[in-house]
């Protein structure tokens, strides 16, 4: 197939894994593959994820586990969306662990264990300053006292979530921290018992931790990208995807010459105009040509005008390509390398935005 490739690696996210293993002294990972795995493929990803030891995966949305479930991984999956009332019986049947996230959903609960006598597992998540999901906590008090008081109800776990842990400042998130103490100590107070208490995530490996707690959430850093340019970037991970891009026209033209809509770009001089079968509906950035470029054999060349829905130009100079060779877009190889958060950085996104934003004709070229 003509078109763009994003070639997984995932021997560098085996890699990563164990970089992130090393970095939190060996705790237990809950690994996200939301998203499609953040853009990977979610089910390759988790079984090579699951080969390396991994036991927990998190998912956002229903639909997302169940296609864990129908691609035979067996082991526990926790969905981050909020709890509804149509997928109670089903995560029970398909041992899938729900995410308790507003006052009312434990009267879900509490009418589901009635009448069937059984209640799907759940994690309690208590908003301790994101103003997302989570039970308020001036609420959490009177949460955590039903299910003290209902043994029957099956919640395995708490947890929050960090609105500012890959920031510069961890002042809001240290306050957040205590937040979330306070409300273990009042259910350690009423005798409850969590199997997993979790309140880590990309930021906080690298920031803060000492916030491990029973299991560590971990998304973006598994894919070899940072979460933020405000946080250390010594760890030794490794980009997973590969992004590249196909040339399928070459054609030489004058000084002066327009390219692209708008005819915003224009060449300097006589040179080699490329055309890339990629374009933004694939999920090249748009924003990118200001400025932008791929590699190709170990050297930057500049995206000549504006990417297009379903291609873009490069200016190749009066070097030699030739059709069919392929650019990269971002990540590396052993020649080239273009990470995706000098990207997000020029264009003011994020490597959440580039990764999860692949899709459209891009085929995925898994490699072990």
């Amino acid at each position: 197939m003509v078109g763009p490739k994003a070639y997984i690696h995932l021997d560098r996210l085996i890699h990563n894994y164990r970089v992130i293993q090393d970095q939190i002294g060996g705790s237990p990972m809950m690994c996200v593959v939301k998203a499609n795995g953040y853009g990977h493929g979610s089910v390759e990803c988790s079984n090579a994820l699951l080969k390396e030891g991994c036991t927990f995966l998190a998912v956002f949305t229903f639909d997302e586990a169940m296609e864990l479930r129908d691609a035979g991984i067996q082991t526990d999956i926790m969905i981050f969306s909020r709890m509804q009332k149509d997928f109670l019986e089903d995560a029970t049947e398909n041992n899938i662990t729900l995410n308790l996230s507003g006052v009312n959903d434990i009267a879900l609960l509490e009418e589901f264990e009635k009448k069937y006598g059984t209640c799907p597992k759940f994690h309690l998540k208590v908003d301790t300053g994101m103003n997302r999901l989570g039970i308020p906590f001036k609420n959490a008090g009177e949460v955590l006292q039903k299910i003290s008081a209902n043994p029957r109800l099956n919640c395995t776990g708490i947890y929050s979530h960090y609105a500012t842990a890959d920031e510069g400042d961890l002042s809001y998130a240290e306050w957040q921290l205590e937040q979330f103490k306070l409300v273990l100590s009042l259910a350690d107070k009423m005798g409850i018992q969590f199997k997993y208490r979790h309140f880590s995530n990309s930021g906080t490996v690298i920031n803060m931790p000492h916030t491990s707690y029973d299991i560590v959430r971990v998304g973006i850093l598994l894919y070899g990208a940072f979460p933020s340019d405000e946080v250390p970037t010594d760890m030794d991970i490794k980009p997973v995807m590969e992004f590249r891009g196909p040339i399928v026209s070459i054609r030489r033209v004058k000084a002066g010459t327009k390219v692209s809509y708008g005819g915003v770009w224009e060449s300097e001089k006589d040179t080699t105009i490329a055309v890339v079968q990629t374009g933004f509906a694939d999920g090249f950035p748009r924003a990118w040509y200001e400025g932008g470029y791929v590699t190709f054999k170990g050297k930057p060349y500049p995206i000549a005008g504006r990417i297009c829905m379903d291609q873009f130009m490069v200016d190749f100079g009066d070097d030699r390509a030739e059709i069919g060779d392929e650019v990269l877009l971002f990540g590396e190889n052993g020649k080239d390398s273009l990470h995706m958060e000098e990207i997000a950085q020029q264009i003011n996104s994020t490597p959440y935005v580039l990764s999860t934003g692949i899709h459209g004709r891009t085929e995925r070229v898994y490699l072990p």
